[in-house]
């Protein structure tokens, strides 16, 4: 079955930090991009951050730079979002996507040419 699965989210208080996992299976990611979106209550999806096939390229949202590094291990078939100093504003829904590389694909945040999503994993940030 090919998939993407997320992991690491849960509940953490300002100021912390979490590392999300985006695991493929059924497939390589290595000639794939993969982006993180999130989706808070009642928001539109955004997209959080994008990272080239081979991990050279990168680029993040606004409102995580600084604070978010993606990263992959493309021999364990597995991309990381390590987000720190959490924010309220950052709880929501996390998303990984593997997006077939096109041209401008990481400035433009992986926004299109999405063939496969993960089901999602909760950060939620309170005190």
């Amino acid at each position: 079955q090919l998939q993407l699965v997320e992991s690491g989210g849960g509940s953490v208080q300002p100021g912390g930090s979490l590392r999300l996992s985006c695991a493929a299976s059924g497939f390589t990611l290595d000639s794939y991009a993969v982006a993180w979106f999130r989706q808070a209550p009642g928001k539109e999806r955004e997209g959080v951050s994008c990272i080239s096939s081979s991990g050279s390229s990168t680029n993040y949202a606004d409102s995580v730079r600084g604070r978010a590094t993606i990263s992959r291990d493309n021999a364990k078939n597995t991309v990381y979002l390590q987000m720190n100093t959490l924010e309220p504003e950052d709880t929501a829904v996390y998303y990984c996507a593997a997006v077939r590389p096109y041209y401008g694909a990481i400035h433009s945040m992986c926004t299109r040419n999405i063939d496969y999503w993960g089901k999602g994993t909760l950060v939620t940030v309170s005190s």
